[in-house]
C-alpha cells in the first residue's frame, strides 16, 4: 500500500489546502501522473497528480477537509 500525500506547496502557498474535488472513485485504476485530487489554498487552485500507477484502495482525505502538507490524501494499491 502507498501513501499519497499532500506534497509541499511552497514558501508563499502556506502548508495546508482544502479538498476540491477527487477525479477518481475508490476502486479506480490509474496512472502515473493523472491528475488524482483538486486542491485549493487562499492563494491558488492546483491538482495534485498520482506519483505512482495502481488501484485507488482509499480516500482519507474527503472534498472540503483541510490537510496539512505530508498528511496522507488517499492510499494506493500497487499492481
Amino acid at each position: 500500500m502507498y501513501e499519497i500525500k499532500l506534497p509541499d506547496l511552497g514558501e508563499d502557498a502556506g502548508d495546508e489546502a482544502i479538498v476540491s474535488f477527487w477525479h477518481f472513485d475508490e476502486g479506480d485504476e490509474i496512472n502515473e501522473g493523472d491528475d488524482l485530487v483538486e486542491m485549493t489554498t487562499d492563494k491558488a487552485t492546483f491538482n495534485v497528480p498520482s506519483p505512482r500507477s495502481g488501484v485507488l484502495s482509499e480516500i482519507v482525505a474527503d472534498e472540503g477537509e483541510t490537510v496539512k502538507v505530508g498528511e496522507v490524501l488517499a492510499l494506493l494499491e500497487q499492481e
